[in-house]
């Protein structure tokens, strides 16, 4: 039996494949899988099955699935649990929509999506286990119920939780499908050029710096990233942008713009924080200084997600206005830009 497993960084979902023996005797799959994957329940594969998310030769089966002998397996479950301790905190959330199976938050800038080290308190897990302390998917023990993806710390924006093991399965199998919609918007450093295009470079974790992401241009290491991206508003010296994800790797759109000498605005770990374009003049560096005060972390706001609901089928969409830090910063710039010569 051979083996391939891919974690996603940005996605909280694994991805396993198996390949049966050719000695392989008749077993049920949910059998077969438990005695495979560790610490990972056969109900949690039953529930992984019954969402459609196990696949023998490319064809969805159940639990009672018998394996044959030269079977390809492959299955996408939601991250195991983690031994943590997780409290339940009354955090407010701002909720954009809520139902029997999912909900959709509008995070905002400063708030951890899930504990790690650090940050055990005040996350968005936290908040969560305490909204949803009557639901079992939030009394599991695991360290990031109900997460299928995430945003970094101190970008703001649309993320969505499922309710439920079902629901969570089925959100997981759409993001790792990549049959959701997720659109970001941004501030970087210069004009892009051109003004729409497509930047790809496989990312990993950089080499010198365990924290952060790097591109590996020529594929060696990391995993493939695709992000497109089009110029929304040409600004001066930074430029409003939309960009769409293909893959979600881990600081995917700060690290692919970083790569292409655009670093996001005042972004700490990519080099944004810097003044890079525009004149030496003490008005404009203090202009810029006064920026980052009002907009003290990097410029990025996840805007809309796209998906089915996870039971109904239905297509979902949603969408968030500009968070003030962001909108504030842009208002400064068209200024600038309208009086710059005779001011600046």
């Amino acid at each position: 039996m051979t083996e391939e497993e891919l974690v996603d960084q940005q996605e909280l979902f694994e991805h396993h494949r198996f390949k049966a023996d050719p000695g392989q005797s008749l077993l049920r799959i949910d059998k077969f899988l438990s005695d495979r994957l560790e610490n990972i329940s056969r109900t949690r594969i039953q529930n992984a099955a019954n969402a459609g998310n196990i696949l023998v030769n490319n064809n969805p089966v159940k639990p009672n699935y018998k394996v044959k002998p030269g079977d390809i397996v492959q299955v996408v479950l939601p991250t195991p649990p983690r031994e943590i301790e997780l409290i339940p905190e009354n955090i407010p959330l701002n909720i954009v929509y809520e139902d029997d199976d999912v909900l959709v938050v509008n995070k905002e800038p400063g708030m951890v999506v899930h504990p790690a080290y650090g940050n055990y308190s005040g996350t968005l897990v936290n908040a969560l286990m305490w909204h949803f302390r009557d639901l079992p998917l939030f009394n599991t023990g695991e360290s990031r119920p109900g997460l299928v993806h995430r945003l970094d710390k101190n970008t703001s924006g649309i993320l969505v939780i499922a309710k439920n093991e079902f629901a969570l399965n089925r959100l997981s199998k759409q993001f790792f499908d990549r049959t959701t919609d997720r659109r970001y918007n941004a501030l970087v450093w210069g004009t892009p050029d051109p003004f729409d295009g497509t930047i790809t470079g496989n990312i990993g974790r950089n080499i010198k710096d365990r924290k952060i992401m790097q591109v590996f241009k020529d594929g060696s290491e990391g995993k493939t990233a695709i992000t497109h991206y089009k110029v929304i508003e040409d600004l001066g010296y930074i430029s409003l942008i939309e960009c769409k994800l293909e893959t979600g790797r881990t600081h995917q759109i700060r690290v692919h713009f970083s790569h292409i000498k655009h670093p996001l605005f005042n972004d700490e770990e990519y080099g944004g924080d810097q003044i890079l374009k525009g004149t030496t003049f003490t008005k404009y560096q203090q202009f810029i200084k006064n920026c980052f005060k009002i907009l003290p972390r990097q410029a990025l706001h996840a805007k809309s997600l796209v998906f089915d609901h996870p039971v109904t089928g239905k297509r979902l969409s949603f969408d968030s206005d500009l968070p003030d830090d962001m909108q504030q910063v842009i208002e400064k710039w068209r200024k600038y830009i309208s009086g710059r010569d005779s001011t600046l």
